[in-house]
């Protein structure tokens, strides 16, 4: 499987979360603690808003390990809200267009998860998306098409809802074909302003998803450290994995829970696909 990070605070250099945390994303794609995998070794990308009014986009399919243009990236453009992820196929090929995040004008999104027997269902959802969005589909797997259902669903208007919808549609596809337990998603929604996460699964037992309860916290534990320090207070994170040892900096997303990362505190709410 995969791992990522969402960021929203002041602008940071990417660099610090993707390189430079001690179980940073580089270091995850290599060491990965709570991944099904612990290698995720096939791609990887960064999408981050700045002045313009859509999202740069850097996706690659080597390995983030290995690509020093991620790195030079990564250390001299600062952004405030960015994606970052590094992938472990689950069959699709390898190629940059398989990489997330995926991106579509104002809108990024990327996904930890599956869906299970993609090739049975894949027809099905593919029709399903709207015929105005089929063109952007670029890449071939199953998370693209989750994304172009969701904004198909409505997630310019309300991406909780639109997830929801997405998710249950798929259930619906899966029944009908004698899939069981279809769906898992960890996955992330942005459009620069609103940024939804969620975390379900079909069988309720969900890929590892995890919140920054305070950045104070992790400030309190590296009070040396210079570019720790520089993070306000009101940095938000949802990761797969946590970043830095630090347990009270953490809290696990719960089952089936959807998160808005918005200023002040994170809100969640119950995930419930709707059929």
């Amino acid at each position: 499987m995969c791992r990522w990070l969402a960021y929203l605070g002041e602008p940071i250099p990417m660099d610090w979360l993707t390189v430079k945390a001690s179980h940073s994303l580089i270091d995850q794609s290599l060491h990965a603690r709570l991944g099904e995998t612990t290698t995720n070794g096939d791609g990887f990308g960064l999408g981050w808003y700045d002045r313009g009014e859509t999202p740069g986009l850097y996706r690659s399919m080597r390995p983030a390990w290995s690509d020093r243009n991620l790195r030079e990236l990564a250390a001299h453009v600062s952004s405030g809200l960015f994606f970052a992820h590094v992938r472990a196929s689950t069959g699709s090929a390898v190629q940059d267009t398989n990489c997330h995040p995926f991106r579509y004008h104002r809108w990024l999104f990327m996904h930890n998860g599956l869906v299970r027997d993609f090739p049975r269902l894949k027809h099905d959802l593919l029709v399903a998306i709207d015929p105005a969005l089929l063109g952007a589909v670029e890449g071939s797997t199953d998370s693209e098409l989750l994304f172009h259902l969701a904004l198909t669903f409505g997630a310019q208007d309300d991406p909780r809802t639109a997830l929801e919808r997405m998710a249950g549609f798929v259930e619906s596809v899966a029944d009908r074909h004698g899939v069981a337990n279809p769906l898992q998603l960890a996955a992330a929604l942005t459009d620069g302003r609103r940024t939804v996460a969620v975390r379900y699964s079909s069988e309720g037992r969900s890929r590892s998803l995890f919140s920054c309860v305070d950045a104070r916290a992790i400030k309190q534990q590296y009070p040396a450290d210079d570019r720790i320090q520089s993070v306000s207070d009101e940095a938000h994170m949802i990761v797969s994995e946590p970043l830095v040892d630090l347990v009270d900096a953490w809290t696990e997303v719960p089952e089936s829970s959807v998160v808005e990362m918005r200023p002040g505190e994170d809100e969640f709410r119950p995930f419930t696909p709707c059929r």
